[in-house]
C-alpha cells in the first residue's frame, strides 16, 4: 500500500524537528541561488505547503519534474520558516515523482483565470484557490446537516431519484425512457428516433422521469416514522442559463409528523444558524479568502445571521409594505404576485435589516400539498428570506385533510390517480405533518459569496451542457 504521509492541513501543528512525508500535487516552483521553492497543495487545507530544496540535494533531473501540476512527494524536516503567514516549511532531502504534468500544455497556470474558463476544466480546478475552498466549504456544509439531524433524533432516508409523479406540478421534468434510441443519420451525426410512443412498451410501463423532488416520499416515512430528512439530487428540466438555476442540483428535505407551520419555521431557522455557524467554526480561512476576494461582506453577514432573531410577516404584510416602500421594482408588487429576488432582499437588507420569514402566501401561487387556511385563499406556507440572496428556505405545513387534498388536486388539474398512495396517508392515520426544502447549492453560494452557481456544484448541468 502506498502512504500518502500527513495531510498538509496537519503538519502546520507539528513541532519543528519531526521528520516526515508530504504528498501532493506542485502549484509552483521557483529556483533562486541556489535553493529551489515549490508550492504544495493536497486540498486538504487553504494553505499551501513551502518546500524548500537546497541545490545538489535532489537530482536535479529529478527535481525538474517538480513542475506546476505534478503530483509528487517530498521527504524531509519540518523547519521554522522566515516567511510571513506560514509557521513551517518542509526542508526536503527526497522526492517521488508520481505522475509529472507537461508545464507547456497544462492548462491550470499560475496567473489568474475566469470562472468561464475554469468551469471548461472542471475537473482540474479544484486545484486552485478559490475552488479548493468552495470545496472545503460544501463538504462542511453536508456534514453539518448530517450531524444537525442525526443529533435531533431523524432518520435519513433516500428516495427514489425515477419517479411517476410530479411533486411541484410544474411539469418541467426529464423523461426517463428506454423507448428513445439513436444512431447515425445520413450526415454521420447521432439522430433520435422512438421505437415505440405506447407508454405501456416502455420499461416501467408508464411515463416516468427523474425526481423534482423526494418530499412526497418522505411524507410517508414520516407519516410512519415521525421525523425524518432526505439529502439527494434532484433535477428540473427547465431552460434556463441564469446564475442561479441547474439542471441538477442536491436537496435538503425534512419532514416531521405531529408538527405545524410554527413547528416548521423554528426548525428551519435553527437549521440555518447551526449550518452557517458549524462552517464559521470549521472553514475560517476558506472564508476569509471569500471576504477578501469574491463576497466584502461575507463574514460580516454570516455571522449577523447566525446570531439573529429571524422576523415573522405574512405575505399580505410584506406586500403591504413593498408597496409602501417608494421604491423603483423591476417586477411590480402586487397581492398575488410571485415575489422576486429584489423583492425578497429589499424586506432583509433595507426594511428588517435580517433573516424574514413570510407566511400564508396566494393558494395560487403555490404547490397543490400546502395545507389550506381558514380563509381558502392562502396556504400554510413559508419561506425562509436572507440577506444578500433571498428565498433560501420554502416549506409548509401539508394538507392531511382528504377532501381538501383531493380537491386541491383536482383544481390544479392533476391526476388523482397518479397520487394514490399519497393520499393513502391521509385515508389511514392521517396526522398534521410539515417540512421545508433548501437548495444545498443555494445555500453554498450563500456561505461563500460565489456569484454563480455553476461554480459551488462539482459538475454542473444545464442547458446545452453535460460535459464531465
Amino acid at each position: 500500500m502506498i502512504h500518502p504521509g500527513e495531510r498538509i492541513a496537519d503538519l502546520f501543528a507539528k513541532p519543528v524537528g519531526t521528520r516526515l512525508q508530504a504528498s501532493g500535487w506542485v502549484k509552483t516552483r521557483r529556483d533562486s541561488k541556489g535553493v529551489s521553492f515549490v508550492q504544495l497543495s493536497d486540498g486538504s487545507c487553504f494553505r499551501d505547503l513551502q518546500v524548500v530544496i537546497e541545490a545538489g540535494v535532489i537530482p536535479p533531473e529529478t527535481l525538474k519534474l517538480a513542475t506546476t501540476g505534478a503530483c509528487v512527494t517530498f521527504e524531509g524536516t519540518l523547519v521554522e520558516s522566515p516567511a510571513a503567514g506560514q509557521p513551517v516549511e518542509l526542508k526536503a532531502d527526497a522526492m517521488v515523482v508520481h505522475g509529472p504534468a507537461d508545464p507547456a500544455v497544462y492548462p491550470l497556470q499560475k496567473k489568474g483565470a475566469s470562472f468561464e474558463f475554469l468551469r471548461e476544466i472542471a475537473h482540474l480546478r479544484m486545484r486552485g484557490n478559490t475552488f479548493g475552498a468552495v470545496f472545503r466549504v460544501r463538504n462542511q456544509a453536508a456534514w453539518a446537516i448530517h450531524k444537525f439531524f442525526q443529533e435531533r433524533g431523524f432518520l435519513y432516508i433516500q428516495t427514489p431519484i425515477i419517479t411517476a409523479s410530479d411533486c411541484e406540478g410544474a411539469g418541467a421534468m426529464f423523461a426517463v425512457s428506454t423507448l428513445l434510441g439513436a444512431r447515425e443519420g445520413l450526415d454521420g451525426k447521432p439522430q433520435f428516433h422512438l421505437t415505440s410512443t405506447d407508454p405501456a412498451d416502455d420499461f416501467f410501463g408508464k411515463p416516468a422521469y427523474l425526481t423534482v423532488s423526494g418530499q412526497l416520499e418522505a411524507e410517508t416515512f414520516a407519516c410512519s416514522m415521525t421525523n425524518v430528512y432526505t439529502f439527494g439530487p434532484t433535477f428540473r428540466a427547465e431552460n434556463s442559463n441564469s446564475a442561479r438555476h441547474l439542471a441538477e442540483f442536491w436537496m435538503v428535505e425534512p419532514e416531521m409528523a405531529f408538527c405545524d407551520l410554527q413547528g416548521d419555521m423554528e426548525l428551519a431557522e435553527e437549521f440555518l444558524k447551526y449550518v452557517i455557524q458549524h462552517v464559521l467554526d470549521r472553514c475560517a480561512e476558506d472564508l476569509e479568502f471569500f471576504n477578501k476576494r469574491i463576497e466584502p461582506e461575507l463574514l460580516s453577514t454570516l455571522t449577523h445571521v447566525a446570531e439573529s432573531r429571524f422576523e415573522h410577516l405574512t405575505y399580505t404584510e410584506a406586500v403591504r409594505l413593498l408597496e409602501q416602500s417608494g421604491e423603483s421594482f423591476e417586477f411590480p408588487v402586487y397581492w398575488g404576485a410571485d415575489l422576486q429576488s429584489e423583492h425578497e432582499r429589499w424586506l432583509t437588507e433595507k426594511k428588517v435589516g435580517r433573516p424574514v420569514i413570510l407566511t400564508d402566501y396566494p393558494k395560487e401561487i403555490k404547490a397543490f400539498y400546502m395545507r389550506m387556511n381558514d380563509d381558502n385563499k392562502t396556504v400554510r406556507a413559508m419561506d425562509v428570506l436572507a440577506p444578500r440572496i433571498g428565498e433560501i428556505i420554502g416549506g409548509s405545513q401539508r394538507e392531511e385533510r382528504l377532501s381538501r387534498l383531493e380537491a386541491r388536486i383536482q383544481e390544479m388539474g392533476l391526476r388523482k390517480e397518479d397520487y394514490w398512495w399519497y393520499l393513502d396517508l391521509r385515508r389511514f392515520g392521517t396526522v398534521e405533518h410539515a417540512g421545508f426544502g433548501l437548495g444545498f447549492e443555494r445555500l453554498l453560494m450563500y456561505l461563500t459569496g460565489m456569484k454563480n452557481i455553476r461554480d459551488v456544484i462539482p459538475f454542473h448541468r444545464a442547458p446545452g451542457q453535460a460535459e464531465f
